[in-house]
């Protein structure tokens, strides 16, 4: 039980910052996530080369049975990035973008706790507790997503697209 709950969030994981790294890599799409207009390039192709390369991390190793002890760091590396985010948000008085990238670091921190017996003499925790937390932090990341992107884009946006078209 407590092994498939941790996939799940791991494959939910997995999907969102792979379709959060590659508009930044490839440079369109980029509009719905906020907070980018003010950040160099090189930096906003950083973020997402390193987003991509988790993404795949998390899921790849332990599904072809080699290197799986990169699973946990790879959701600890995610849960650091998410949470240095919500702190960007926070300062751009952002609530929202800063709850949806919360929750995503402690998403990514009970995987890195679920799959922390890959590393050899790493803590666990007990199996209801994980399965719990994963039981809330799923839904409340779903319905933080569906209010981010059924609101309005920012005029700014907006007029970029209007013109694009």
């Amino acid at each position: 039980m407590v092994d498939v709950a941790v996939w799940i969030a791991q494959i939910f994981l997995a999907l969102f910052f792979l379709a959060a790294g590659l508009p930044k890599v490839a440079g369109g799409g980029i509009e719905r996530w906020v907070g980018f207009d003010d950040v160099a390039r090189p930096l906003v192709v950083l973020i997402g080369v390193a987003e991509v390369v988790a993404a795949v991390t998390l899921v790849a190793p332990m599904a072809v049975g080699a290197g799986e002890w990169t699973t946990p760091l790879a959701a600890l590396g995610i849960a650091v990035i998410s949470l240095m985010a919500s702190g960007f948000h926070v300062r751009a008085a952002e609530g929202l973008p800063a709850l949806e990238t919360a929750l995503w670091s402690a998403l990514a921190g009970a995987v890195a706790v679920g799959r922390w017996d890959q590393l050899s003499g790493g803590p666990s925790l007990g199996g209801g507790v994980l399965v719990a937390a994963l039981a809330v932090l799923v839904p409340a990341i779903v319905v933080n997503l569906v209010v981010l992107f059924r609101r309005p884009l920012p005029a700014a946006h907006s007029d970029d697209l209007s013109r694009a078209r």
